[in-house]
């Protein structure tokens, strides 16, 4: 295994040994190929580049305390990415390629993987672009899917500890109906400018409101929003919001432990009333939310400087299941051989 500060990563690029490819040409998938070069060479008038032609995933591989390497919703992940693909009316990934191309990437790089104990991952990067040239704006005819990955530690510095969010009035993430149920490199370029202001008035993030009314919760950022009230874990519904499947399987294991489960609409006002908040998310987990703050209403509200209870045992039992401590109940994770 690859010697390394395993215990304080942090959530960056990092070089590996290999990334794997797959290119649509004349029609059809080619076989995957294994790269070593971290570049790649595409023609100018490539519709990524000026059109957005691109979509991506994010996944994570554990090492368990049996040593064995485990993948978690791999499948889902292939789901999302080809939905995706077809909102922006790119050529869709085969579940089998797909499936295929993160397993060799996984081996590859086995090295990489960080050990049991360290409270780090391997990151998971598949990344879809369209490379076929056009200059009206049309979908490519040729199209690029690599898949690469690196160790990562907590995406927020703080790990599992409590953090302060911000909610601008003057940003927004995406518009209803658009892009933002898609993992598309537009939704995140246009949260960078709200994210780095967060950054410069010491928040870790933007909790963002829907963009047509500013009344209701929508994403943190990079994660999906929930909140505990009681028994019931509470997640946003909302065409923008970006369908986390961490947020999936939180709900299911919320149910799992007899907790009620509604995705609804939730109003800003709803904040005062909520016992826990937190971000979740393939990058965070959880990311419990110790305040909120919104900036222009000059409005906040507190919860407390430790993570809740329910965030914990959701937390602690996500973990249990990814890297292989708890029963995996619902067939979610697949050991990489």
């Amino acid at each position: 295994m690859e010697t390394k500060d395993w215990k304080n990563l942090g959530f960056g690029y990092s070089k590996t040994d290999y990334n794997v490819r797959c290119y649509f040409k004349d029609g059809k998938w080619g076989k995957l190929e294994t790269h070593s070069s971290e570049a790649i060479t595409m023609h100018m008038g490539a519709t990524c580049l000026h059109y957005g032609q691109e979509c991506f995933e994010g996944m994570k591989a554990f090492r368990g305390k049996d040593g064995k390497i485990r993948v978690f919703r791999m499948k889902d992940n292939a789901k999302r990415m080809a939905e995706s693909a077809e909102g922006i009316r790119m050529q869709p990934i085969p579940e089998d390629v797909f499936c295929n191309a993160v397993r060799e990437a996984v081996k590859l790089n086995e090295r990489f993987v960080p050990p049991f104990d360290s409270g780090a991952s391997l990151y998971i990067r598949p990344l879809l672009i369209g490379t076929g040239p056009q200059v009206g704006v049309k979908p490519a005819d040729e199209y690029l899917f690599i898949v690469f990955v690196m160790p990562v530690g907590p995406y927020f510095k703080e790990g599992f500890k409590p953090t302060d969010l911000a909610i601008y009035r003057e940003y927004d993430r995406a518009a209803p109906h658009g892009t933002g149920k898609f993992k598309v490199g537009g939704n995140y370029a246009a949260s960078m400018a709200a994210g780095e202001r967060a950054h410069e008035e010491g928040f870790s993030a933007v909790l963002y409101l829907d963009a047509k009314e500013k009344k209701y919760i929508d994403e943190c950022g990079p994660a999906n929003f929930f909140a505990i009230q009681g028994n019931k874990y509470i997640t946003p519904r909302s065409t923008s919001i970006l369908e986390s499947i961490t947020n999936k399987s939180l709900r299911q294991i919320a149910t799992d432990l007899g907790m009620e489960v509604e995705v609804r609409p939730i109003l800003e006002d709803e904040l005062s009333n909520f016992d826990e908040v937190g971000a979740c998310g393939t990058a965070a987990v959880i990311s419990p939310i110790k305040r909120v703050v919104d900036v222009e209403e000059n409005k906040e509200y507190n919860y407390g400087d430790e993570p809740g209870k329910v965030s914990t045992k959701l937390y602690e039992t996500l973990r249990g299941i990814q890297y292989g401590t708890m029963e995996d109940k619902h067939n979610w994770v697949e050991v990489i051989e």
